[in-house]
Protein backbone atom coordinates (compact mmCIF):
# COMPACT_ATOMS: atom_id res chain seq x y z
CA UNK A 1 0.00 0.00 0.00
CA UNK A 2 3.12 2.28 -0.49
CA UNK A 3 2.01 5.86 -2.05
CA UNK A 4 4.14 7.70 -4.79
CA UNK A 5 5.08 11.03 -6.11
CA UNK A 6 6.11 11.53 -8.48
CA UNK A 7 8.39 14.74 -9.63
CA UNK A 8 8.86 15.32 -5.72
CA UNK A 9 11.12 18.45 -6.53
CA UNK A 10 10.55 20.59 -3.24
CA UNK A 11 7.35 19.29 -2.14
CA UNK A 12 8.56 18.27 1.35
CA UNK A 13 4.80 19.65 2.81
CA UNK A 14 2.78 17.40 0.22
CA UNK A 15 4.99 14.22 1.20
CA UNK A 16 4.39 14.76 4.91
CA UNK A 17 0.65 15.37 4.72
CA UNK A 18 0.55 11.80 2.69
CA UNK A 19 3.01 10.09 5.28
CA UNK A 20 0.86 11.21 8.30
CA UNK A 21 -1.87 10.00 7.02
CA UNK A 22 -1.61 6.72 5.51
CA UNK A 23 0.55 5.26 8.28
CA UNK A 24 -2.69 6.60 10.07
CA UNK A 25 -4.18 2.95 8.13
CA UNK A 26 -1.68 1.56 7.39
CA UNK A 27 1.77 2.14 10.08
CA UNK A 28 4.09 0.03 7.92
CA UNK A 29 3.53 1.80 4.81
CA UNK A 30 5.67 4.39 3.10
CA UNK A 31 5.70 7.71 0.96
CA UNK A 32 8.21 7.04 -1.74
CA UNK A 33 9.55 10.09 -3.74
CA UNK A 34 10.55 10.07 -7.31
CA UNK A 35 12.69 12.70 -9.80
CA UNK A 36 14.39 12.80 -12.33
CA UNK A 37 17.54 14.08 -9.64
CA UNK A 38 16.54 13.09 -6.66
CA UNK A 39 20.13 13.50 -4.65
CA UNK A 40 19.08 17.12 -4.97
CA UNK A 41 15.52 17.35 -4.24
CA UNK A 42 14.33 18.06 -0.75
CA UNK A 43 10.67 16.33 -0.84
CA UNK A 44 12.78 12.72 -1.89
CA UNK A 45 15.03 13.28 1.54
CA UNK A 46 11.68 13.69 3.44
CA UNK A 47 9.92 11.00 1.79
CA UNK A 48 10.48 7.41 3.78
CA UNK A 49 12.24 6.41 0.93
CA UNK A 50 12.97 7.99 -2.84
CA UNK A 51 14.37 6.68 -6.89
CA UNK A 52 15.30 7.95 -10.09
CA UNK A 53 13.70 8.04 -13.10
CA UNK A 54 14.08 9.29 -16.21
CA UNK A 55 13.33 12.65 -17.56
CA UNK A 56 9.34 12.83 -19.03
CA UNK A 57 10.51 12.87 -22.79
CA UNK A 58 12.64 9.66 -22.27
CA UNK A 59 10.97 7.02 -24.01
CA UNK A 60 11.90 4.46 -21.24
CA UNK A 61 9.79 6.86 -18.54
CA UNK A 62 7.04 4.68 -18.45
CA UNK A 63 8.84 1.18 -18.32
CA UNK A 64 11.15 2.46 -15.76
CA UNK A 65 8.37 4.03 -13.50
CA UNK A 66 6.79 0.35 -14.17
CA UNK A 67 9.58 -1.78 -12.31
CA UNK A 68 10.08 0.93 -9.70
CA UNK A 69 7.10 0.54 -8.49
CA UNK A 70 6.83 -3.40 -8.91
CA UNK A 71 9.71 -3.30 -6.98
CA UNK A 72 9.01 -0.73 -3.94
CA UNK A 73 5.58 -2.10 -3.91
CA UNK A 74 3.79 1.24 -5.02
CA UNK A 75 -0.22 1.02 -4.92
CA UNK A 76 -1.13 5.02 -5.29
CA UNK A 77 0.49 7.69 -8.06
CA UNK A 78 0.27 10.58 -7.11
CA UNK A 79 1.54 13.19 -10.24
CA UNK A 80 2.42 17.11 -9.40
CA UNK A 81 3.72 18.58 -12.01
CA UNK A 82 1.65 19.60 -15.87
CA UNK A 83 3.83 18.57 -18.15
CA UNK A 84 3.75 14.19 -16.38
CA UNK A 85 -0.45 14.57 -16.36
CA UNK A 86 -0.97 13.60 -20.01
CA UNK A 87 1.23 11.20 -20.55
CA UNK A 88 0.42 8.86 -17.31
CA UNK A 89 -2.91 9.49 -18.03
CA UNK A 90 -2.48 7.93 -21.18
CA UNK A 91 -1.11 5.10 -19.93
CA UNK A 92 -3.27 4.68 -16.87
CA UNK A 93 -4.27 1.48 -18.81
CA UNK A 94 -1.06 -0.33 -18.19
CA UNK A 95 -0.64 1.12 -15.47
CA UNK A 96 -3.42 -0.65 -13.91
CA UNK A 97 -2.74 -3.93 -15.22
CA UNK A 98 0.59 -3.59 -13.17
CA UNK A 99 -1.77 -3.05 -10.12
CA UNK A 100 -0.84 0.64 -9.67
CA UNK A 101 -3.99 3.34 -9.76
CA UNK A 102 -2.57 7.03 -10.69
CA UNK A 103 -4.73 9.76 -9.05
CA UNK A 104 -4.92 11.36 -12.64
CA UNK A 105 -7.93 12.80 -14.33
CA UNK A 106 -9.23 11.61 -17.89
CA UNK A 107 -7.06 12.51 -20.89
CA UNK A 108 -9.50 14.66 -22.65
CA UNK A 109 -9.68 16.88 -19.18
CA UNK A 110 -6.14 17.03 -19.19
CA UNK A 111 -6.09 18.32 -22.60
CA UNK A 112 -9.10 20.62 -22.01
CA UNK A 113 -6.82 21.74 -19.00
CA UNK A 114 -3.40 22.20 -20.97
CA UNK A 115 -5.11 24.44 -24.10
CA UNK A 116 -6.18 27.89 -22.27
CA UNK A 117 -8.82 28.65 -25.04
CA UNK A 118 -10.02 25.08 -24.88
CA UNK A 119 -10.58 25.52 -20.82
CA UNK A 120 -12.43 28.95 -21.63
CA UNK A 121 -14.61 27.22 -24.26
CA UNK A 122 -15.27 24.80 -20.67
CA UNK A 123 -15.65 27.58 -18.22
CA UNK A 124 -18.60 29.17 -20.45
CA UNK A 125 -19.99 26.04 -21.17
CA UNK A 126 -20.38 25.47 -17.07
CA UNK A 127 -21.51 29.18 -16.92
CA UNK A 128 -18.43 30.89 -15.49
CA UNK A 129 -17.59 34.57 -17.31
CA UNK A 130 -13.56 34.20 -18.91
CA UNK A 131 -11.34 37.28 -19.92
CA UNK A 132 -11.99 38.16 -23.37
CA UNK A 133 -9.53 37.44 -26.03
CA UNK A 134 -8.60 39.83 -28.40
CA UNK A 135 -7.05 39.84 -31.79
CA UNK A 136 -4.05 41.03 -32.22
CA UNK A 137 -4.77 43.58 -34.62
CA UNK A 138 -7.48 44.60 -32.31
CA UNK A 139 -7.01 45.44 -28.76
CA UNK A 140 -7.42 47.07 -25.98
CA UNK A 141 -4.85 48.33 -23.38
CA UNK A 142 -3.92 47.38 -20.86
CA UNK A 143 -4.14 43.70 -21.82
CA UNK A 144 -2.08 40.50 -20.61
CA UNK A 145 -0.63 38.60 -22.92
CA UNK A 146 0.08 34.42 -21.77
CA UNK A 147 0.92 31.05 -23.48
CA UNK A 148 -2.03 29.15 -24.37
CA UNK A 149 0.21 26.13 -22.93
CA UNK A 150 1.61 27.71 -20.28
CA UNK A 151 2.64 26.64 -16.53
CA UNK A 152 4.58 29.00 -13.60
CA UNK A 153 3.85 32.41 -15.10
CA UNK A 154 6.79 31.93 -17.72
CA UNK A 155 5.95 34.11 -20.66
CA UNK A 156 3.44 36.22 -19.19
CA UNK A 157 3.04 40.01 -19.89
CA UNK A 158 1.15 43.24 -18.52
CA UNK A 159 1.08 45.45 -21.32
CA UNK A 160 -0.27 48.67 -20.65
CA UNK A 161 1.58 51.08 -23.65
CA UNK A 162 1.68 50.14 -27.21
CA UNK A 163 5.68 50.87 -26.44
CA UNK A 164 5.53 47.84 -24.42
CA UNK A 165 4.98 45.32 -27.13
CA UNK A 166 7.25 43.46 -29.38
CA UNK A 167 7.30 41.96 -32.59
CA UNK A 168 7.61 38.64 -30.41
CA UNK A 169 4.18 39.02 -29.11
CA UNK A 170 2.39 39.47 -32.42
CA UNK A 171 4.65 36.93 -33.65
CA UNK A 172 4.43 33.85 -31.20
CA UNK A 173 0.90 32.15 -32.07
CA UNK A 174 1.12 30.49 -28.83
CA UNK A 175 0.68 34.32 -27.27
CA UNK A 176 -3.48 35.43 -26.71
CA UNK A 177 -3.88 38.29 -25.55
CA UNK A 178 -6.18 39.26 -22.93
CA UNK A 179 -8.21 41.44 -20.98
CA UNK A 180 -6.66 42.63 -18.23
CA UNK A 181 -8.53 41.83 -14.91
CA UNK A 182 -7.04 44.68 -12.59
CA UNK A 183 -5.49 43.79 -9.15
CA UNK A 184 -6.81 46.75 -8.12
CA UNK A 185 -10.54 45.85 -8.21
CA UNK A 186 -10.18 42.12 -8.50
CA UNK A 187 -8.91 39.60 -5.78
CA UNK A 188 -7.24 36.16 -7.62
CA UNK A 189 -7.90 33.20 -5.44
CA UNK A 190 -6.66 29.78 -6.22
CA UNK A 191 -8.93 27.17 -4.89
CA UNK A 192 -8.09 23.98 -4.03
CA UNK A 193 -11.05 21.69 -5.33
CA UNK A 194 -11.52 17.68 -4.69
CA UNK A 195 -13.63 15.57 -6.99
CA UNK A 196 -14.10 12.34 -5.79
CA UNK A 197 -13.97 8.97 -8.49
CA UNK A 198 -17.69 9.79 -8.94
CA UNK A 199 -16.38 13.21 -10.85
CA UNK A 200 -18.58 15.07 -7.90
CA UNK A 201 -16.94 18.35 -6.56
CA UNK A 202 -16.64 17.35 -2.40
CA UNK A 203 -14.44 20.40 -1.05
CA UNK A 204 -13.56 23.65 -2.42
CA UNK A 205 -10.89 25.70 -0.56
CA UNK A 206 -10.25 29.56 -2.18
CA UNK A 207 -6.71 30.77 -1.17
CA UNK A 208 -6.17 34.36 -1.60
CA UNK A 209 -3.49 34.96 -3.25
CA UNK A 210 -1.68 37.99 -1.18
CA UNK A 211 2.24 37.45 -2.30
CA UNK A 212 3.72 34.75 -5.32
CA UNK A 213 7.44 34.13 -5.50
CA UNK A 214 8.90 32.01 -8.51
CA UNK A 215 4.90 31.37 -9.51
CA UNK A 216 3.86 30.31 -6.17
CA UNK A 217 1.91 31.29 -3.12
CA UNK A 218 4.13 32.68 -0.71
CA UNK A 219 1.12 34.05 1.11
CA UNK A 220 -2.46 33.55 1.17
CA UNK A 221 -5.40 33.19 3.21
CA UNK A 222 -8.71 30.44 2.99
CA UNK A 223 -11.87 32.58 2.48
CA UNK A 224 -15.05 31.09 2.62
CA UNK A 225 -17.74 33.07 1.14
CA UNK A 226 -19.54 33.62 -1.93
CA UNK A 227 -16.82 31.80 -4.31
CA UNK A 228 -17.64 28.68 -3.20
CA UNK A 229 -21.14 28.82 -3.46
CA UNK A 230 -20.39 29.98 -6.85
CA UNK A 231 -17.79 27.13 -7.75
CA UNK A 232 -20.67 24.95 -6.10
CA UNK A 233 -23.19 25.84 -8.24
CA UNK A 234 -21.44 25.83 -11.47
CA UNK A 235 -18.90 23.22 -11.29
CA UNK A 236 -20.58 20.58 -9.12
CA UNK A 237 -19.92 17.99 -11.61
CA UNK A 238 -17.07 18.01 -13.90
CA UNK A 239 -16.45 14.82 -16.05
CA UNK A 240 -13.09 12.86 -16.14
CA UNK A 241 -11.97 15.24 -12.55
CA UNK A 242 -10.72 13.41 -10.25
CA UNK A 243 -8.71 14.28 -6.49
CA UNK A 244 -7.48 17.43 -6.13
CA UNK A 245 -7.43 20.08 -8.82
CA UNK A 246 -6.16 23.78 -8.67
CA UNK A 247 -8.47 26.17 -10.45
CA UNK A 248 -7.46 30.00 -10.26
CA UNK A 249 -10.39 33.03 -10.24
CA UNK A 250 -10.55 36.54 -10.32
CA UNK A 251 -13.28 38.11 -7.80
CA UNK A 252 -14.46 41.63 -8.03
CA UNK A 253 -13.94 43.17 -4.44
CA UNK A 254 -17.34 44.97 -4.41
CA UNK A 255 -19.42 43.40 -7.73
CA UNK A 256 -20.19 40.02 -8.01
CA UNK A 257 -17.90 39.52 -11.31
CA UNK A 258 -16.24 36.50 -11.20
CA UNK A 259 -13.86 35.50 -13.51
CA UNK A 260 -12.59 31.66 -14.35
CA UNK A 261 -8.96 31.81 -15.47
CA UNK A 262 -7.32 28.43 -15.63
CA UNK A 263 -7.65 24.97 -14.06
CA UNK A 264 -4.59 22.71 -13.06
CA UNK A 265 -5.73 18.65 -12.50
CA UNK A 266 -3.09 18.15 -9.91
CA UNK A 267 -1.84 19.61 -6.60
CA UNK A 268 -0.71 22.87 -6.23
CA UNK A 269 2.48 24.47 -4.58
CA UNK A 270 -0.31 26.08 -2.39
CA UNK A 271 -1.90 23.01 -1.35
CA UNK A 272 -0.41 22.91 2.32
CA UNK A 273 -2.67 25.90 2.89
CA UNK A 274 -5.68 23.59 2.25
CA UNK A 275 -4.36 20.80 4.14
CA UNK A 276 -3.59 22.67 7.13
CA UNK A 277 -6.62 24.12 7.30
CA UNK A 278 -8.42 20.88 7.41
CA UNK A 279 -9.20 20.00 4.16
CA UNK A 280 -7.45 16.42 3.87
CA UNK A 281 -7.80 15.42 0.36
CA UNK A 282 -4.62 12.97 1.01
CA UNK A 283 -6.34 11.27 3.44
CA UNK A 284 -9.86 11.50 1.14
CA UNK A 285 -7.58 9.94 -1.82
CA UNK A 286 -6.35 7.14 0.64
CA UNK A 287 -10.14 5.90 1.52
CA UNK A 288 -10.97 6.50 -2.01
CA UNK A 289 -8.56 4.43 -3.71
CA UNK A 290 -7.15 2.66 -1.46
CA UNK A 291 -9.84 1.53 0.98
CA UNK A 292 -12.76 1.80 -1.64
CA UNK A 293 -14.96 4.67 0.74
CA UNK A 294 -17.04 6.75 -0.80
CA UNK A 295 -16.43 10.63 -0.10
CA UNK A 296 -19.21 12.83 0.73
CA UNK A 297 -19.76 16.38 0.48
CA UNK A 298 -16.96 18.12 2.72
CA UNK A 299 -17.47 21.46 2.59
CA UNK A 300 -17.58 22.82 5.87
CA UNK A 301 -14.99 21.20 7.29
CA UNK A 302 -12.32 23.94 6.75
CA UNK A 303 -10.96 26.47 8.86
CA UNK A 304 -11.95 29.50 7.35
CA UNK A 305 -9.45 33.22 7.33
CA UNK A 306 -6.13 31.38 8.16
CA UNK A 307 -2.76 32.76 6.84
CA UNK A 308 -0.02 31.17 5.55
CA UNK A 309 3.37 33.08 5.42
CA UNK A 310 5.95 31.31 3.86
CA UNK A 311 10.06 31.20 4.79
CA UNK A 312 12.76 28.90 3.58
CA UNK A 313 13.72 25.97 5.61
CA UNK A 314 16.83 23.56 4.88
CA UNK A 315 17.47 20.10 4.58
CA UNK A 316 20.82 18.99 5.31
CA UNK A 317 22.26 15.69 3.62
CA UNK A 318 25.91 14.45 5.60
CA UNK A 319 28.11 12.80 4.08
CA UNK A 320 27.03 13.80 0.37
CA UNK A 321 28.25 11.91 -2.67
CA UNK A 322 27.78 13.42 -6.28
Amino acid sequence: MNILITSAGRRVSLVRAFQKELKEVYPEAKVIAADANPKLSAACYAADDFFEVPRLDNPNYISSLLNKCKEYGISLIIPTIDTELLLLSKNRNLLEKSGVQPVIASVSFIEKCRDKRVIHDFFESHHVAIAKEYSKDNYTLPLFIKPIDGSRSVDTFLIRTKEDLTDYHFSNEKLMFLEYIDHAVYDEFTCDLYYGKDHKLKCAVPRKRIEVRDGEVNKALTVNGDLVDYIRKNLSYVEGAVGCLTAQFFMHISEPKIYGIEINPRFGGGYPLSYKAGANYPGWIISEFLLGEQIEDKFDCWEDNLLMIRYDDEILVHGYKD
